[in-house]
This record gives structure tokens, sequence and C-alpha cells, in this order.
């Protein structure tokens, strides 16, 4: 059951409302956010079909999340994610490390940590270096929308 990375590539001109909501539900409100979800929750797999032409997703790995958590996660009033807050309020004594793994391992949903007060999603960077082709076509035929796999990785990356 893998951890999906969604981030949101374009923005709000001509969106269908039906797709406006479910990006909504998905908590993809503007350009480059991104959020976290599994792959077993129910409707994900509806959702990000519905969606597949305005996101980009795929597994993320515990390194990339770790780094993702460290560098772009935020609690309410804009503060950043410490190791010591995680091991206070979370009790987990590994820091953001020990989180990540929970997380990618299904034992915590990172859109649930929002009663402790975590943003359920992130803010990220335009990508370093651009995008490698474009925003309108799919990744499977060379543009950067829909499915890519563990490559989403390489993007978060470079959009820390």
């Amino acid at each position: 059951m893998p951890l999906y990375a969604i981030i949101r590539i374009r923005g709000t001109v001509d969106v269908r409302p039906d797709v406006e909501a479910t990006l909504r539900m998905l908590r993809l409100h503007r350009r480059y956010t991104a959020s976290l979800y599994h792959s077993s929750l129910p409707g994900i797999e509806g959702m990000l079909r519905k969606v597949e032409n305005w996101a980009t997703w795929g597994e993320i790995d515990v390194e990339t999340l770790a780094a993702l958590i460290r560098a772009r996660g935020r609690l309410i009033g804009d503060k950043p994610i410490t190791d010591l807050w995680v091991a206070e309020n979370l009790k987990l004594l590994g820091g953001i490390e020990e989180l990540a793994k929970k997380l990618v391992e299904g034992e915590i949903h990172y859109h649930k940590l929002e009663d402790y007060g975590v943003k359920p999603f992130f803010r990220l960077h335009p990508p370093r270096g651009g995008f490698k082709g474009s925003i309108k076509k799919h990744y499977k035929v060379g543009g950067e929308l829909g499915y890519r796999g563990p490559a989403i990785n390489d993007l978060i990356r470079r959009m820390l």
C-alpha cells in the first residue's frame, strides 16, 4: 500500500467545478502544493483519475518524505515541524525520520495530523531546472501530468 505524493501542476483557469471540488478535497488549492494520501483510502484512485489533467502523483520514499517534512512541513501559525515537536506531540522519539517511516508504512495518515495543528499540505517552489516536458501532456507521452510512479521523488527534491 504505497503512500502517494500528489502535486498540483496547473492553475485555476478553466477548471471544471467537479474537478475544482476534487482538488479542494485533496487540499490542492493552488499551484505547486502537495499532499500525501495512502492508496488504500476509499475513492482515492477515482479522485486521482478526475484530477489527472491538473496534477501529478507517484509513490514517495522515506528519504524524500523526511526531507519534504523537514523543509516544507508547517504547523498552524507557519511554524516549521521539528524533531523536538514530533517527539513531544506525537511521542515519536526518532523525530521526523521515524514519522516519515510510519507514514510510508501506513501506521499514520498525514491528513489526520491536522488535529495536532499540522497543515495537511506542503507549499513547494517551482522545480529547479524547470519542467522536463509540457505541463499540458501526460507523463507517459513526455509531459508532466498524471501518474509518474517513483519519479515523483526527483520532482519533489527539485521543488524543495
